[in-house]
């Protein structure tokens, strides 16, 4: 028994990932049910149709240019640990550690949490078991799911494969029915807006932050870049193939939603999507659009707990008093308690969420500062690990160095901006979660 511990303990991630199913992965993780809520956001924050449809190009065209970013630190410093390795290579332990802080405090347990109860909240409304339905739905499915990621990793990229052939399906349920079905009962008319005091460039501003919300996920890749079987080498594939897939379904769906809807009506809708069904294929089209809403959180959940599990993984093989997160199960190919932990903790949140439940833009200014913060800081460690090891071999190199990456560092700093300045006092808290993470690492050797 000790010897299979030692063996355990020693063990590290093996390439068992084909490209298929790195961008399959990505893809999942990336389009989930936010897709669904966000569309409503920047509607309302557009002055008219053409921005509306120009911001989703510009959300794709700023992934892109971040892809390429990710894609050389990815082929350069392949680890499971992936934005975490890359800050303490380049910034030191300390740093690093906030990140992974983060990411367990904030950004990722959150967003397991949260994509469980939109999950939950639809299968409530099919079968209810009382007046905590979804909270019982969510963690049954993080449960699920986390098992699923610890029967290994070709069981979880399996099923993830499954999740996204039924995705596509549904997708192209929701692109054919905006563009050829007529409606067949009117559109809601919207309410008259109301000043909210906002100015046009942060009303700007929060379009773009929740239009990037929904392409949030990508660097995701940077966490499997040690598992290719092809060799982090590829990466960049993965990562420009990934975003434009990803940024092509965004269009598609938003413009069927705009061609049935209208801008003033997305814009003063609470789901799009369910209100695009209702008025082109009647109930039924709601009753459809609650499992499509279901399956694609499931999706994005699916690949968010794997992914996330291999930073918890990284922070653990750094920090001794994390040591049981570091432990790689050669077997089953993941981090089995890396796994467990991401686990118990989301499911933490979500009995939390059953009493006190905060709304979708409350959760996104707790996270996007954070978030945008790290992201900011990822742009400048490709200068910074330039300069420290400018010998090492780069299989893929970001084209017109240094303007892409600049850009995209000037890109995060004004989210991070923006995040600050046009959300909440949720976002308040998250900086305060983050300096409490600052004052623990202190403690750490």
């Amino acid at each position: 028994m000790k010897e299979k511990d030692r063996l355990t303990d020693l063990a590290a991630p093996a390439p068992a990932l084909r490209l298929i199913d790195a961008i399959v992965l990505i893809v999942g993780i990336v389009i989930g049910a936010g897709i669904f809520r966000t569309p409503s956001v920047v509607a309302a924050n557009s002055p008219d149709q053409y921005w509306f449809v120009a911001a989703w190009l510009l959300g794709g065209a700023i992934s892109l240019t971040g892809a390429l970013c990710y894609s050389e630190l990815s082929s350069v410093f392949p680890n499971a640990g992936g934005d975490y390795h890359f800050l303490k290579t380049a910034f030191g332990k300390r740093f690093s550690f906030l990140f992974a802080w983060s990411r367990v405090t904030v950004t990722q347990t959150g967003s397991i949490a949260l994509l469980a109860y939109i999950a939950g909240d639809y299968l409530a409304e099919v079968l209810p078991l009382g007046a905590y339905s979804s909270a019982f739905y969510a963690a049954g499915i993080v449960v699920s799911l986390t098992l699923v990621n610890i029967l290994g990793i070709r069981f979880g990229t399996g099923f993830q494969k499954l999740f996204m052939a039924l995705q596509i399906v549904g997708i192209l349920i929701i692109v054919l029915t905006g563009f050829l079905v007529e409606p067949t009962t009117a559109v809601p008319s919207p309410t008259p807006s109301v000043d909210t005091g906002i100015s046009s460039n942060a009303s700007t501003g929060l379009a773009l932050i929740f239009v990037l919300l929904t392409f949030g996920g990508w660097n995701e890749a940077a966490y499997i870049s040690a598992e290719l079987k092809t060799g982090s080498r590829k990466m960049a594939l993965v990562l420009i193939v990934s975003v434009l897939i990803v940024t092509l379904i965004y269009l598609l769906m938003n413009l069927a939603f705009l061609n049935v809807l209208g801008l003033s009506a997305m814009a003063a809708s609470e789901a799009v999507a369910v209100d695009m069904m209702r008025a082109t294929l009647g109930e039924k089209g709601v009753i459809l659009i609650g499992l499509l809403v279901s399956l694609f959180a499931l999706t994005s959940l699916n690949t968010t707990i794997f992914t996330g599990a291999r930073s918890n993984y990284a922070l653990g093989k750094d920090f001794s008093p994390l040591a049981f997160l570091g432990k790689w199960n050669k077997e089953k190919s993941s981090p089995v308690n890396a796994l467990i932990s991401q686990g118990v903790i989301a499911v933490v949140l979500i009995v939390f969420g059953a009493f006190t439940r905060n709304g979708f833009e409350a959760m996104v200014d707790f996270t996007a500062p954070v978030f945008w913060f790290f992201f900011l800081c990822t742009g400048v460690s490709l200068f910074v690990l330039r300069k420290k090891h400018p010998d090492v071999p780069r299989p893929f190199k970001v084209p017109l160095y240094p303007v892409i990456p600049f850009l995209f560092v000037a890109l995060c700093a004004y989210m991070l901006y923006s995040s600050l300045s046009v959300t909440g006092t949720g976002a308040l808290v998250g900086v305060a979660v983050l300096w409490v993470g600052w004052g623990v690492s202190f403690f750490q050797k």
